[in-house]
């Protein structure tokens, strides 16, 4: 959420970054809306002044003097109930509106209507090359015998999937060395609720606009989680930190869901869009300094980018555009990992920054040197996500007889299990 002055101030500025998201609020109606609430606020307030101003002159009169100020009193009085009868309505529209306002986006974010437009900002790795046709990692799996999509599909639906034998501990492995990263560079690890009150959804700016894809548990109004970054930014709900123990820094694992609504034909294959995943996830909670934010935006890029490095991938990163970015972001990089089958990068992170826009929705501050309080900035990271990083795995290191090589790192967490050998 953006700070209403600051509209008023830029309204230009916040309706041209709406414009590069392309984000449909009506900014003028919020601005009109925000005069009303203003006007009927400060006419409110003045009334009550004078009935506090007049209950005491009363008290002093007698009579039929004191008898008529009275129904003259019950007059303000009606008045102020039919003001805040009204400031009510206008108050809940102008927080609808401001609650769909977007982040304008950095100068450097780029045009773009969609992922398609992102701009590649460097490259790391060596494609792999192979002497044999390569197979994509469902045939892998099979092969492997540790994936069975079929399965999954009967038992839970389209975009299901049931991991086995060694593709659990691949995956874990993955978890467990990402975990064991974050602990050595400062994180403290965390495991979060998955289920969440929308105070955490709203906060992180996942609602409003994001209903459709997160599965919804009605009877007791709480949310699966997406991402662990929602309760992990949401952990310091309407609490007022001190400078001095800023930055935080914060690491997520949980288990993700999404519905994946309005993905409906789309990467209907194999892993890369599914229901259910698990991602450890990097949060940062810095002071209200641009200069701090966008130092630590390149230091979670920089830890995932190594991440990558170490598993021996082929990746890329590139800087979103502003059509493929979010309501609450300033500027994100994405890091797509080289997936065979595909014949192309795949996104397997994404890092944002957000400077206060997620604070003021969660009413997360903090007290500066001055005594000053002061909104936080956030920022957060995938670290890694699993079972997409798989893909990049499984197709990248497999061998002419379906075997797969498993990267040196994961090694140790896989009980020294160096190559997955064929079951078929």
């Amino acid at each position: 959420m953006l700070d209403i002055r600051f509209i008023r101030e830029n309204a230009d500025l916040v309706k041209e970054g709406a414009r590069k998201k392309h984000i449909e609020v009506d900014i003028d109606r919020l601005l009109t809306v925000d005069d009303q609430r203003r006007k009927l606020l400060h006419e409110s307030e003045n009334l009550k002044a004078e009935k506090n101003a007049a209950s005491q002159e009363i008290a002093k009169l007698k009579g039929d003097e004191k008898g008529q100020a009275i129904v003259r009193m019950k007059g303000v009085t009606e008045k102020i109930k039919d003001l805040e009868a009204r400031l009510t309505e206008v108050v809940d529209e102008f927080n609808a509106l401001m609650l769909r306002v977007p982040n304008p986006p950095d100068e450097e974010v780029p045009e773009g209507d969609d992922d398609r437009d992102n701009v590649e900002i460097r490259r790391g790795g060596i494609l792999p090359e192979f002497d044999f046709e390569p197979r994509d990692h469902v045939e892998l799996g099979e092969l492997l015998d540790i994936i069975d999509i079929p399965r999954g599909v009967k038992l839970a639906g389209s975009r299901s999937y049931i991991l086995k034998s060694e593709g659990v501990l691949l995956e874990y492995a993955v978890l467990m060395y990402a975990l064991e990263t974050m602990v050595k560079l400062g994180f403290t690890p965390m495991i979060v609720p998955h289920l969440v009150k929308d105070i955490a959804m709203i906060g992180t700016a996942y609602f409003p606009g994001g209903e459709e894809q997160a599965y919804t548990c009605e009877r007791d109004s709480l949310y699966l989680i997406g991402t662990a970054e929602v309760p992990v930014t949401s952990y310091h709900y309407d609490e007022i930190l001190d400078e001095k123990d800023l930055p935080l820094h914060y690491c997520g694992i949980s288990p993700c869901y999404r519905r994946e609504a309005g993905t409906y034909g789309k990467d209907t294959k194999g892993l890369y869009r599914i229901h259910q995943f698990q991602k450890v996830e990097q949060v940062i909670v810095c002071a209200a300094d641009p200069k701090i934010s966008a130092e630590k935006h390149e230091f979670i890029t920089n830890n995932s980018e190594n991440l990558v490095k170490a598993l021996e991938l082929p990746y890329r990163v590139v800087l979103v555009c502003g059509g493929d970015l979010g309501q609450p972001q300033k500027r994100k990089y994405d890091i797509e990992c080289w997936m065979p089958s595909r014949g192309n990068y795949g996104e397997t992170h994404s890092s944002s920054k957000f400077y206060d826009f997620q604070a003021r929705r969660l009413k997360l501050r903090y007290r500066d040197s001055e005594g000053n309080v002061q909104f936080c900035h956030t920022l957060n990271n995938t670290f890694v996500a699993t079972p997409r990083i798989l893909i990049s795995i499984l197709e990248c290191n497999q061998q002419k007889d379906g075997s797969v090589v498993i990267p040196e790192a994961l090694r140790k967490f896989m009980g020294g299990i160096e190559v997955i050998e064929p079951k078929k």
